[in-house]
């Protein structure tokens, strides 16, 4: 009883943080059509899609807005991006709900809240104004939208994204990709950055996370037809999307849309509802990423392990072999691109989102707002 009792509250707390949405379609007789995801879904009037977070009411879809479950700076390599800005600040903000159910969630107290009564994160009001006065005064070179699913929030981050593109910052999504064309249509004028988590090659275990395969590779495909940067991660886990099969399928795919694509395969350990199976190793992460190369991928890293892939944390250049950029976890060594964006030794072009200069590693405090109303800023040192 007290845990339906503190979902139901949740819920109407949520359901209070709303606004019309933008994608969506009328269907029949009160039913609705939802684009924010691949679900696609037909909502009754009265019902929530499979997200939990936008609802049919009276005709009408209405979707989260006005409020964040969660603020933190992290480095932009956290994201992981690691071809766009390195060195910089990322302003990171999430919502509640997800369009998926993974086992494996380290962000499960708010991707899950509306379906686990242990994840319970209290909303906190907000303003786009204050999110962007917040990045800004801890000196974040970029605004992402990340640890709950964005695409279900999509409305809520154009708003923000527009104030954000006025004061210069770069946007970005940390997203499953579980899209549509409409959704990315509507993203396309607002966000720079792009990265998906693709879990696997395989529709079973993408139907045993609660969405489709086929979805997440158009998504992959749109993307980079957009020319909005995009950087992939697929967590790897044994038994699970580990065999050489697999990843050679998986590769392969990203490979023929561009084998300029980065791609991060990153270890696994266990949280939430998966103890099993055991930790992913650096012979795993090697072992996938040798399988990216061997498939025509031109930049592909390891993450999770600091020290412990050898040259799998670093950029070198695609033509020479030059090292341009040098890196242990989150924290850059080492940069050696020029302020065109090349190869320092032959010239050649690096794929990705360049500044002008390297302005050397930016580090914060962790942050964490405190409260409702107002969000608190820790000064940058």
């Amino acid at each position: 009883m007290k845990d339906n009792y503190l979902m139901s509250s949740l819920g109407e707390i949520l359901e209070g943080q709303t606004r019309e949405g933008d994608l969506y379609e009328p269907i029949d007789k009160g039913r609705i059509r939802c684009y924010a995801c691949g679900h696609a879904c037909p909502i009754p009037d009265g019902a929530a899609g499979v997200c939990k977070v936008r609802f049919n009411r009276g005709g009408r879809l209405f979707v989260p807005w006005g409020y964040v479950g969660g603020v933190q700076c992290d480095p932009v390599e956290k994201k992981p991006f690691f071809h766009a800005y390195p060195g910089a600040l990322a302003y990171s903000f999430g919502m509640l709900g997800c369009d998926l159910h993974c086992g494996y969630c380290q962000n499960w107290v708010s991707s899950q809240a509306l379906r686990d009564p242990e994840a319970v994160v209290p909303p906190r009001r907000v303003t786009p104004e204050a999110l962007v006065l917040g990045a800004q005064a801890q000196g974040a070179r970029l605004l992402v939208s990340t640890y709950n699913e964005p695409l279900i929030t999509s409305e809520w981050a154009v708003a923000i994204f527009k104030e954000a593109k006025e004061a210069g910052l770069v946007t970005a999504f940390v997203s499953n990709g579980n899209g549509t064309p409409q959704v990315l249509e509507y993203l396309r004028p607002w966000v720079d950055l792009y990265k998906v988590d693709l879990k696997s090659f395989d529709d079973r275990h993408y139907r045993q996370l609660g969405g489709r395969l086929q979805p997440i590779l158009d998504t992959i495909r749109r993307l980079h037809a957009m020319d909005i940067w995009l950087e992939v991660v697929t967590l790897l886990i044994d038994g699970f999307n580990d065999s050489d099969e697999e990843l050679t399928r998986l590769t392969a795919f990203l490979a023929s849309v561009s084998p300029d694509i980065p791609w991060h395969v990153t270890a696994f350990h266990q949280d939430y509802k998966m103890m099993q199976p055991g930790d992913t190793s650096p012979d795993m992460l090697v072992r996938a990423a040798a399988i990216g190369r061997r498939e025509g991928l031109r930049f592909v890293y390891a993450g999770n392990l600091p020290g412990s892939v050898g040259d799998l944390e670093h950029t070198s250049c695609a033509g020479c072999g030059h090292r341009l950029i040098e890196r242990q976890g989150y924290r850059i060594r080492r940069y050696r691109i020029t302020p065109d964006g090349r190869c320092p030794s032959c010239s050649l072009p690096v794929p990705g989102r360049w500044s002008r200069r390297f302005d050397g590693q930016t580090t914060v405090h962790r942050f964490i707002p405190g409260g409702f109303g107002a969000l608190p800023v820790v000064n940058p040192r």
